[in-house]
């Protein structure tokens, strides 16, 4: 069977995030995606297909350096709700989980980021209006400190 490549993976997220589907299963052989709705888990059991970037939103890294929000989906990032309006969250700001940091454009579509870790705003790694990538690190969160 044909392995899915990294534009095939992306194109079926953007479509599943248009849809008003909660999970969509398709299997290919050995080959399996599971993209569920809710808690922004993406993943592909199959060792042949994984893509190169982790399977959920949140990465942890380095428990020095802290916790990433990354990009579930390709699109441009926006760190305000609206042209001229304030940031969702600033460098030094505390998020809660559920709580937006940006949204992405994606085909017209506006899809709000959420985190899923309390903490501060460590560091705001992509400039507004800038292309994103699935699974481009957006945000480091210092969960670890005193927040």
């Amino acid at each position: 069977m044909k392995e899915w490549s990294l534009e095939e993976l992306k194109e079926l997220i953007c479509l599943f995030n248009k849809s008003n589907l909660s999970e969509l299963i398709i299997e290919n052989g050995e080959n399996k995606l599971v993209l569920r709705r809710g808690d922004n888990v993406v993943s592909t059991p199959s060792t042949e297909v994984e893509p190169k970037v982790e399977k959920t939103q949140i990465i942890k890294e380095n428990v020095d350096e802290g916790v990433y929000i990354t990009a579930p989906l390709v699109g441009v990032f926006y760190r305000s709700p609206a042209p001229g309006a304030p940031p969702f969250v600033e460098e030094g700001d505390l998020v809660e989980p559920g709580q937006t940091v940006c949204i992405i454009e994606a085909m017209k579509l506006m899809n709000e980021i959420k985190s899923h870790v309390r903490g501060r705003v460590k560091k705001i790694l992509v400039e507004n209006g800038q292309a994103v990538e699935f699974g481009q690190k957006l945000f480091l969160i210092d969960t670890e400190s005193n927040v």
